[in-house]
């Protein structure tokens, strides 16, 4: 008799675009606050991410587009010459290692200081974010963004297309565009957050207007299939309340489904969810799916592969996983072995810089 061996799906290759992925396990995009002061990666960020190339495709964190959309200190950023340098020495170091690279566009609109950005977020509407931000001089309150003029608006999506160009030049495959986690775009997208009452506000397919708007500028300036889009419903991180999720959603999606874009990137995906259901009936591409797994709960101890396989089951195509790859960097290894996974060390994921919890992990 003949064995035959079956590999669990998450670890079969297959493409996304131009590009043959060795596996379906995705590096989800980590704010790791890593980069110098001027938001220039450096060669500790080269060497963390190079660690991880054996991901199917690693999504490099959260990026600005321009100066006002800076979140946090030592965030990195996409818009000089120098921003783009110090990426292109992250993705070469990663192409050495065998690895494939997109970099996640964000801009933080309220969720930003100018203690961190030395200029006055801008916003859908003037409401303030409703907890304290982290500054180099620690936590401080929120300010009241400005309200985002049409010009301000034009501005901003002409700022996301050009970042996406420096992406490219700086030797990303791609870029991911971010209408997540309470960030700009996510504010336009929420009653909450969004009081206007020109074609940018009001029904959801007015609040949806800018991500689309957004999203299709940034496929025009590097082609559609280098182009993600990553979504959170009902994500209520940084003071979110959309208010109408499950209308919200499927409108964005029905405005995108015609532009080719390389995937859709759904935020804490849940399977049984019916609204998980409806979006993957009506994208008609590549689905990538990052597992609710509980956050802030512990990490479990697969580091998500079961939670990754039932999203394989219900349709998704790539799986995303974020804190499994901060404390393993050869966490595809790992799950496929099926070795002990290290714990992550919360205290070192954020703001505190250097190489622990970093580059430096325990084996």
């Amino acid at each position: 008799m003949t064995q035959t061996t079956v590999r669990p799906a998450l670890f079969q290759a297959t493409r996304l675009g131009p590009l043959q992925l060795p596996n379906r396990l995705v590096m989800a995009p980590l704010t790791r606050n890593r980069a110098g002061a001027d938001g220039v990666p450096g060669a500790l960020m080269a060497t963390y991410y190079a660690q991880r190339a054996s991901a199917g495709l690693i999504i490099a964190e959260g990026t600005t587009p321009n100066a006002v959309g800076r979140t946090y200190p030592n965030i990195p950023a996409i818009h000089s010459e120098a921003h783009v340098a110090g990426w292109r020495r992250v993705t070469d170091a990663v192409h050495s290692a065998g690895g494939r690279m997109f970099l996640q566009l964000q801009h933080g609109g309220r969720v930003g200081h100018p203690l961190n950005s030395g200029l006055m977020p801008l916003a859908p509407s003037p409401v303030p974010l409703p907890e304290t931000i982290h500054t180099p001089d620690g936590r401080r309150p929120s300010v009241v963004p400005r309200e985002m003029t049409v010009q301000d608006i034009r501005s901003t999506v002409a700022d996301f297309a050009q970042a996406a160009r420096n992406a490219v030049a700086a030797g990303f495959a791609g870029v991911e565009v971010h209408a997540a986690n309470g960030q700009l775009l996510h504010q336009f997208m929420a009653r909450n957050t969004n009081h206007r009452t020109d074609a940018y506000g009001g029904p959801a397919a007015n609040r949806v207007r800018f991500a689309v708007e957004v999203t299709r500028a940034v496929a025009d300036a590097i082609g559609p299939d280098r182009v993600g889009l990553r979504i959170s419903p009902a994500n209520t991180v940084n003071g979110i309340e959309e208010g109408d999720t499950e209308r919200l959603y499927p409108t964005l999606i029905d405005a995108l489904s015609d532009a080719g874009l390389a995937y859709l990137h759904i935020e804490f995906a849940d399977p049984a969810d019916a609204l998980f259901a409806t979006l993957r009936d009506a994208w008609p591409g590549t689905l990538m799916a990052n597992p609710d797994l509980g956050w802030p709960s512990p990490l479990p101890a697969d580091g998500g592969q079961a939670a990754g396989e039932r999203l394989l089951a219900a349709g998704a195509d790539l799986i995303s996983l974020g804190r499994g790859f901060i404390a393993n960097p050869d966490l595809v290894a790992r799950l496929r072995t099926g070795a002990p996974l290290n714990p992550v060390r919360e205290k070192y994921t954020m703001y505190v810089g250097g190489a622990t919890g970093y580059t430096a992990t325990p084996r």
